[in-house]
């Protein structure tokens, strides 16, 4: 083996990403996304919307509505026309959730699988799936391409998903706190959470779209894809300020944290967060900096707002930008 191939080995295991440079792959059969004018053939859209419903952000209740995920196209079927296409793992992974009982989730049936990416941990989620693979269990890794699931329509919403609806709903998330399940508890007491730390409350999800085309882009420009990098140039939606000397989400996401030189007393962290509430940037803040309060709304990009409102994290009350009572939770959710 040439020193070259070995490096190349070698990157592929430590980073978690191929030699060309693809984080991720596409979970099913449908390949339509990358063929311009043919977005109707993969993304299956909302009853009696056209395609862009089907594809992640603000696209559904006249843009007031976040959809997380892809929803992916059939195109294999059976004789009854059920969906039979093969789901397999986006990325080499471990499986961490298996929830078999559809009545549970309007996800249906749904899997969870972990990986590690450029020292990045993140999780990737396929739903509404007619059948988990045989033999699939909790904490069994998988390579790229493996089969996990069939591909269907489970859900325990009243509507149901009709045969000619069938799809893959597919995630890529980041999980917002490590004790969820306690967070959980305490903050909704009295409420049920049937999935511990795998609600979907407590996955941030970036737009998988956006990452297959940008990989598919620098695959034919020859060069690599760094998904680190596609994170920290989102653009930002505000940056908000808490009163923190440790910052679980900076411990944990060291390669988005950068280095404050003018002081070595952290006393709070400022998290610049995406319009899905993901923190892309953390910088440590001096404690001269910060004020009394323990979470302070510091500024607002109206524009990067004004295009994608859904989350609903800020609100502009007169001539004052504010933290939604939402905006506070999800605060609270990824600095506890």
């Amino acid at each position: 083996m040439s020193r070259v191939a070995a490096l190349l080995l070698f990157l592929v295991f430590v980073q978690g990403v191929d030699a060309l440079g693809q984080a991720f792959q596409l979970p099913t059969p449908n390949r339509t996304i990358f063929e311009p004018g043919r977005e109707a053939d993969y993304f299956t859209p909302t009853v009696g919307r056209t395609w862009p419903s089907g594809t992640f952000g603000c696209v559904r209740s006249e843009g007031w509505q976040m959809h997380e995920g892809l929803d992916i196209k059939c195109i294999q079927r059976d004789s009854k026309g059920e969906p039979i296409d093969p789901i397999s793992a986006a990325a080499d992974g471990t499986i961490v959730y298996i929830n078999a009982k559809p009545g549970l989730s309007n996800y249906g049936n749904y899997i969870v699988m972990q990986h590690q990416i450029e020292g990045l941990k993140l999780y990737t989620l396929y739903a509404h799936l007619r059948k988990i693979a045989d033999g699939l269990r909790l904490g069994q890794f998988k390579k790229t391409g493996e089969i996990i699931a069939t591909m269907g329509r489970t859900a325990n919403t009243r509507q149901g998903i009709s045969r000619e609806r069938a799809h893959l709903h597919f995630e890529i998330n980041f999980l917002a706190n490590q004790s969820f399940p306690i967070w959980y508890k305490k903050t909704f007491p009295g409420q049920r959470n049937n999935h511990g730390m795998w609600n979907g409350q407590n996955l941030i999800g970036i737009d998988p779209w956006k990452i297959f085309l940008e990989q598919k882009k620098a695959s034919l420009e020859k060069r690599s894809f760094s998904l680190l990098q596609f994170i920290k140039t989102q653009p930002t939606l505000c940056r908000v300020r808490v009163k923190s000397q440790s910052l679980k989400w900076a411990k944990r996401f060291p390669q988005i944290v950068e280095e404050n030189k003018n002081s070595e007393v952290i006393g709070g962290y400022e998290l610049h967060l995406n319009t899905n509430g993901l923190p892309i940037k953390i910088i440590p803040i001096a404690v001269e900096e910060i004020n009394k309060d323990l979470v302070t709304l510091f500024e607002v990009n109206p524009e990067v707002y004004k295009a994608d409102p859904c989350r609903k994290i800020v609100f502009k009350k007169g001539q004052q930008w504010i933290l939604t009572a939402k905006g506070k939770t999800h605060i609270n959710l990824i600095t506890q």
